[in-house]
């Protein structure tokens, strides 16, 4: 059995917002499994919300990059420890100037990536290091990706001044201009609402199979009937899935149809198909435990109860 240490149970109440004493109590009952936790916790009817990315925690600025037109783009997180200096100007040019060249090269992978020259002197590994020297603090950039696909036309949208970042894939014979309203209508979406997926064609048996397990057991420890749990499961499922993937959602901008309604009308207007087929969203710090003195305090008091 893992130990039930204070910074699980904190993880644990971050990640579902059920309270203290449940996530201690399902720790125990699961071995210390955070995984397990939380799928135990949506069964008893305790998490609120249970982010598999975990909460945002950390500082920092998301970039995206796209060529003129729209045939290649870019997207890049840097982090920071603190939001001043995610709002430094030379934090904020140094993210520019990596942005820039996330675009003009044709190396995508992270570590590829900080080899890169960054000027004469010196690769981005390098001005990394001697920028945190200047700036005195820890940053680091955490991830990059580069998409360029024969018929896809990219459009991207930044949100909160670098909070969010969004690129969509559309597979169309329009141009980036024709495009540009719809692609950035539907990145808007994808940066408010998170949909984990474009279509329920992009669901894996595995996942749905786990939601259903989850669904049933929540239902029997509600009390309802065996017989009739089957039917119930199969609409809660329906109803999570709309909730899950881009299409199926209910437009942002417009809450009496669905994004793929939208898409349709769209497509009629322009006279020429569009089919999502990226989506990507990056969101600063997501994932990344930020420290929580005060709260860590309270966790290990309970802890000790």
């Amino acid at each position: 059995m893992s130990e039930i240490t204070a910074a699980k149970v904190k993880e644990l109440r971050e990640r579902t917002g059920a309270g203290m004493l449940d996530c201690k109590n399902v720790l125990v009952e699961t071995g210390g499994d955070i995984d397990k936790s939380i799928d135990a916790l949506r069964e008893k009817g305790l998490a609120k919300a249970a982010k598999k990315a975990g909460r945002i925690a950390a500082e920092g600025l998301v970039r995206i990059n796209l060529t003129p037109d729209g045939r290649q783009a870019a997207i890049l997180e840097v982090n920071s420890e603190t939001d001043f200096v995610a709002k430094n100007k030379d934090f904020i040019d140094f993210v520019e100037n990596l942005s820039d060249i996330s675009i003009k090269e044709e190396k995508t992978g992270l570590d590829e990536f900080l080899e890169i020259k960054y000027d004469e002197k010196r690769s981005i590994k390098e001005k990394l290091t001697d920028f945190v020297a200047t700036i005195g603090e820890n940053i680091h950039v955490r991830r990059v990706e580069k998409h360029e696909r024969e018929g896809t036309v990219y459009v991207g949208y930044l949100h909160g001044a670098g909070k969010i970042g969004v690129i969509i894939g559309l597979e169309t014979a329009a141009s980036a201009e024709e495009v540009n309203t719809l692609g950035r209508d539907i990145a808007m979406q994808v940066a408010s609402m998170n949909p984990q997926f474009v279509d329920e064609s992009q669901v894996d048996a595995e996942y749905i199979e786990k939601e259903k397990e989850i669904l049933v057991q929540q239902a029997l420890n509600e009390g309802k009937p065996k017989d009739i749990v089957e039917k119930m499961v199969q609409g809660r499922l329906k109803k999570e899935l709309k909730e899950t993937c881009l299409l199926e959602q209910k437009f942002v901008k417009n809450g009496d149809i669905t994004v793929g309604r939208y898409l349709a009308d769209a497509v009629k207007a322009i006279g020429k198909d569009v089919k999502v087929v990226t989506m990507v969203r990056y969101e600063v710090g997501e994932g990344i435990e930020k420290r929580q003195e005060n709260f860590a305090e309270e966790v290990a008091k309970q802890m000790g109860d």
